[in-house]
């Protein structure tokens, strides 16, 4: 249930980034907005850790501000993948990217704040 519920949120976050930032956009049934969803959710859980371990000095030269880059990234990737498997989901540049991700991410800790642990 709670894994439906993340899928549903990250869906959410990514149909907000499209309707906020131009250059990302859906073309398509929300339908597959939920498999985009499930790829970025995917994606954060392999690659994401990979390339966080790889740049864990320019993370730290930085103090965390790369982990905005490595986000952007990961839509970008989410973009790429998508556009193979004929998902409507377009991330247009490296700026849409950056400025998707700070979306996703808000909007994100937002929903965990709202759907956490009350135990």
């Amino acid at each position: 249930m709670r894994f439906l519920l993340r899928i549903l949120a990250t869906a959410g976050a990514l149909w907000i980034a499209t309707q906020i930032v131009p250059g990302v956009t859906h073309t398509g049934p929300w339908t597959s907005l939920l498999l985009v969803a499930i790829v970025f959710g995917l994606l954060n859980a392999v690659v994401r850790p990979l390339l966080k371990l790889l740049t864990c000095p320019l993370i730290l030269l930085t103090l965390g501000l790369f982990t905005f880059v490595i986000n952007a990234l990961m839509l970008w990737l989410t973009s790429a993948i998508s556009g193979n498997f004929g998902l409507g989901f377009h991330v247009s540049g490296f700026i849409p990217a950056f400025l998707g991700a700070l979306v996703v991410t808000v909007v994100s800790v937002l929903v965990s704040v709202i759907l956490r642990d009350r135990d």
